[in-house]
C-alpha cells in the first residue's frame, strides 16, 4: 500500500506578498519616520551628553581654582598678620607661619597643603601624598625653586593637578606654600554622573521609541485608509469617501482625495451617460437603415425612396459624429483661431445666414459697434445653433430676433424667440449633452448637442451663455464674450 503525504497548495503570490510586507516594514513610511526620529534623538542625546560632560568639567575646574585662590588668600593674610599664639609679628619665623596655617586649615578631598622650607619638603596636610607630590618628585623640587607666585595645571601619572604656589621669603629663610588639588576624583564623579545620564537616556529613548511607533501608526492611519479606499475604488463604485479627522496636513490630503473622488465620480458618470446616449443616438439610424435595406425589393420607386431615407439617416449620423468631434476638439489648444472682427459686420452676416433657416419673422434688434477678438467661424456656428434651436420651438410667422452690443468689458450676441419658453427647472439641464426639452409637441430632431456646442464655444472664448425664458413667453439666449482674447489661443 502506498501512502501519499499531504500536499499543500500555495498561491505563487504568497511568497511575493510576504516579501512585499517585509519590505514595507523595513522601508515603509512609518519605519522611515521612526528611523529619522531615532537618528535625531540619538544625535541630540550624544551632543547633549558631550556638552553636559564638558560643562561639568569646566565647573569642576572653576570650583577648584576658586578653592585654591581662597587658600592662598588666607595664607597671605596670615603672613601679614601677627602670631595668634604670641601676639607678635612673625618676622623671619616662616616655620611658625606654616605650622599655624596647617594646624588651622583642613584641606578638602583631593586637596593638598604643602610647605617647602629652604628647598626641602617641610610638612604637608594631609601627610600622605601621591607619588607625583612625594618628597623627591620633580614637581616638588620645581616648587622649591620658585621665587614668585605661580599657578598652573600639570598632567601627572596620578591625574591632572591644579596648583597655586606662594613663595615666602623672610630674611635668609626661604619658604614656599603650595595648595594643590588632584582632579582625578572630581573627574571620576563627573564620569559617573555622565554614565548615569547615558543609562537614563537609553531607557527614555527605548520607551520613546515604542511610544513613537504607536503614535506614528495613529498619525499614518488616515494614509492607510486612503490606500485601502484607493484599492477598493473601481469604475463601477466611486461612492466611498474617507472621513476627515482634524485639520492638519493629512486632513487636507484627505479632503483633496475626497474632492478628487467627487470629480472622478462626476467624470465617470458623465462618460457613462455620454456612451449610453451616443450609443442610443447611433443605434436608431443604424436600425432604420438595416431594416429598410433588409426589406429592399426590386421596385425602382421603392429603391429610390429607400436610398433617400438611408442617405438622410447617414447625413444625420454624420452631423452627430461631427458634433461629437467638435466637442472633443474643444479641449485642444488649437480649437480657436482668433481674429479681430467688427461686431456690426458680423451681426449683419449672421442675420443674412439665419434668415434662410426657416420661414419666420426675422428681425434685427440691435447692431453693436466696435471691434472684438473672436473666432469668427466658431461664433457663427454658435449663433446658427441658437437660431436653429429657435426655429424648432416656433412656428411659421413667429418672430425671432438677433442682436449684438459691446459694453465696456464684454460683447453680447443674442437670439430671442417668441416660442413656448422653457421651464426654470430645465434651464440649466438643456446645456448638457443629449439634453432636450420636455415639450413633447415640439421635440428637437437633433441629438441634443446644439446647446452643448454653444456653451463649449463660449467657454473656449472665456465667456458664457445666459438664458432668460418663461413658459409661454419665449426665450432669449445671450452669448457673453470678454473683449480680451483667452490665453493660449491662436491669433491670426
Amino acid at each position: 500500500m502506498r501512502v501519499f503525504g499531504r500536499v499543500t497548495c500555495r498561491s505563487p503570490n504568497m511568497k511575493t506578498n510576504r516579501s512585499q510586507a517585509g519590505h514595507r516594514v523595513l522601508f515603509g513610511l512609518r519605519t522611515r519616520i521612526l528611523t529619522w526620529y531615532v537618528v535625531l534623538m540619538a544625535v541630540s542625546a550624544i551632543v547633549s551628553i558631550v556638552v553636559f560632560r564638558h560643562v561639568l568639567f569646566d565647573r569642576v575646574e572653576r570650583r577648584i581654582e576658586k578653592s585654591l585662590v581662597q587658600e592662598v588668600e588666607e595664607f597671605r593674610k596670615l603672613t601679614k598678620g601677627r602670631n595668634p599664639e604670641t601676639g607678635q609679628l612673625f618676622e623671619d619665623d616662616v616655620t611658625s607661619i606654616f605650622e599655624i596655617f596647617l594646624n588651622r586649615n583642613v584641606p578638602d578631598d583631593d586637596e593638598f597643603l604643602i610647605t617647602l622650607l629652604n628647598g626641602q619638603l617641610y610638612r604637608s596636610s594631609p601627610r600622605a601624598l601621591p607619588d607625583s607630590l612625594s618628597r623627591d618628585s620633580k614637581l616638588v623640587n620645581y616648587w622649591a625653586t620658585l621665587t614668585k607666585p605661580e599657578g598652573n595645571e600639570v598632567v601627572t601619572p596620578d591625574g591632572i593637578i591644579l596648583y597655586l604656589a606662594e613663595p615666602v621669603i623672610k630674611g635668609k629663610t626661604r619658604g614656599v606654600f603650595v595648595v594643590a588639588q588632584s582632579t582625578a576624583g572630581e573627574l571620576h564623579e563627573v564620569d559617573e554622573a555622565v554614565i548615569a545620564v547615558i543609562e537614563v537616556t537609553v531607557v527614555v529613548l527605548a520607551v520613546t521609541l515604542v511610544l513613537a511607533w504607536v503614535a506614528a501608526g495613529r498619525v499614518l492611519a488616515p494614509l492607510r485608509l486612503l490606500k485601502e479606499t484607493a484599492r477598493s475604488i473601481s469604475e463601477s463604485d466611486l461612492t466611498r469617501r474617507i472621513p476627515v479627522q482634524g485639520s492638519d496636513e493629512i486632513a487636507e490630503l484627505t479632503i483633496t482625495f475626497n474632492e478628487m473622488l467627487n470629480r472622478l465620480q462626476t467624470a465617470f458618470a458623465g462618460q457613462r451617460d455620454f456612451i449610453n446616449d451616443a450609443g442610443h443616438e447611433l443605434r436608431t439610424p443604424i436600425t432604420i437603415i438595416r431594416g429598410h435595406l433588409e426589406l429592399l425589393g426590386d421596385d425602382p420607386e421603392e429603391q429610390r425612396e429607400t436610398v433617400e431615407l438611408v442617405t438622410d439617416e447617414l447625413d444625420r449620423m454624420s452631423r452627430f459624429v461631427n458634433d461629437l468631434l467638435l466637442l472633443a476638439k474643444a479641449e485642444q489648444p488649437n480649437f480657436l483661431i482668433l481674429e479681430t472682427v467688427d461686431i456690426g459686420l458680423l451681426t449683419e452676416e449672421l442675420y443674412t445666414k439665419i434668415t434662410a433657416l426657416a420661414n419666420r419673422n426675422w428681425r434685427m434688434e440691435n447692431k453693436g459697434s466696435g471691434l472684438i477678438v473672436v473666432d469668427r467661424q466658431r461664433i457663427t456656428q454658435a449663433m446658427m445653433n441658437l437660431a436653429q434651436n429657435a426655429t424648432q420651438h416656433t412656428t411659421d410667422g413667429d418672430a425671432i430676433a438677433i442682436g449684438s452690443v459691446v459694453t465696456r468689458h464684454c460683447a453680447h450676441l443674442w437670439v430671442r424667440d417668441t416660442g413656448v419658453g422653457i421651464d426654470l427647472a430645465e434651464q440649466e439641464r438643456i446645456f448638457e449633452r443629449f439634453a432636450r426639452g420636455s415639450d413633447s409637441r415640439r421635440r428637437s430632431e437633433g441629438a441634443g448637442l446644439g446647446l452643448a456646442i454653444v456653451q463649449t464655444i463660449a467657454a473656449a472664448h472665456g465667456g458664457q451663455v445666459k438664458i432668460f425664458s418663461r413658459p409661454g413667453g419665449g426665450s432669449t439666449f445671450t452669448i457673453i464674450l470678454p473683449l480680451d482674447p483667452p490665453a493660449g489661443a491662436k491669433t491670426l
